[in-house]
């Protein structure tokens, strides 16, 4: 049966897109290739793809709802979805507002409203984040926590989101899965992600950029363990007993990485110091991110298992034969 992933020429996306094709699923991958970072790299994804059997392409805007139902006409009802289409970023949130509001708002609305209309849909399995988690003290930060205190543009965009569907599976009985992911890295990974400018800087001799002195921590989740919490996701669609059938899930490794332990890692895995340059906190930022999973170990059978002094040598190695060095 056809799955739509929506954000295929992006890092989860495409990581996704392979795991379902490897499981002999038909995939149809939408995207709209934006050059919010080098399209070189989301065409170089694509290509991959395109390489394999039972994956269609279809570039398009997902903002754009008017046509979206018309351009996947030609597929037939498309009962599953895994929608991971949206503007990225925290700070970049800060400069260009309203294509975080027509990717992340509109996007997301566009595609409930062709699902809704889909007879017989089974399951919309969409990608929220940690950030929606705001100011939040409280560490591990759970599914039960009060998320109504973001403090960036792109968290509140992906509050948006969860409430929307929330929403449309009370109307309409769509289900529905939300997953809060923590800090995705891996190979093919965003280039615009403090692991992919690090190994950057680092390989380049130049110094890398330590906020708040250096006192920070991020829940780092390595990609194929994401990948495995979507699939399992997918597979498990709200069961008749949850009202409305829409459930929220924090996707994470569970554990709380010092930025410092990072760079040291990524010295280690590169061989080479890094040149570090101390700057304050960032608008939009926050100290420490660290996901409780209880509940997607207990209704997905989620469990992680790279840690990051796996992880990060994994990423390193892919870093140094896609660019050569």
């Amino acid at each position: 049966m056809t799955v739509l992933v929506t954000g295929a020429a992006g890092f989860i996306g495409y990581h996704v897109a392979e795991a379902l094709l490897a499981q002999g699923e038909a995939v149809i991958g939408l995207d709209i290739v934006s050059p919010y970072y080098d399209v070189r790299l989301k065409e170089a994804r694509l290509e991959r793809l395109k390489k394999r059997p039972g994956f269609t392409f279809i570039k398009a805007d997902i903002a754009e709802h008017e046509k979206l139902a018309t351009t996947l006409e030609p597929f037939g009802p498309i009962r599953r979805v895994v929608h991971l289409a949206a503007q990225a970023g925290v700070r970049y949130s800060l400069d260009h507002p309203f294509e975080y509001v027509s990717a992340n708002v509109v996007g997301h609305l566009a595609i409930l409203e062709y699902c809704r209309h889909v007879e017989g849909f089974e399951h919309l399995v969409y990608a929220s984040s940690s950030s929606v988690y705001g100011g939040n003290n409280k560490l591990p930060f759970s599914v039960e926590d009060r998320v109504d205190r973001p403090i960036s543009l792109y968290a509140a965009t992906k509050r948006a989101d969860e409430l929307m569907s929330h929403a449309y599976a009370h109307l309409y009985g769509i289900p529905q899965t939300g997953l809060r992911f923590f800090t995705v890295y891996g190979p093919w990974g965003r280039p615009d992600m403090a692991m992919f400018l690090f190994a950057r800087a680092i390989f380049a001799g130049e110094p890398i950029r330590v906020f708040n002195k250096g006192d920070m921590a991020r829940d780092f989740t390595f990609v194929d363990d994401i990948v495995d919490g979507v699939l399992a996701a997918l597979r498990t669609p709200p069961g008749a007993t949850v009202t409305p059938p829409h459930r929220v899930y924090n996707l994470g490794n569970n554990k709380r990485e010092p930025l410092l332990k990072l760079i040291e890692i990524l010295e280690k895995s590169i061989g080479k110091k890094a040149k570090q340059r101390v700057e304050p906190m960032q608008p939009g930022d926050v100290q420490a991110t660290y996901a409780d999973i209880d509940a997607a170990r207990r209704d997905l059978g989620f469990e992680p298992r790279t840690p990051i002094e796996v992880g990060v040598p994994r990423f390193i190695a892919w870093y140094r034969e896609y660019h050569g060095v």
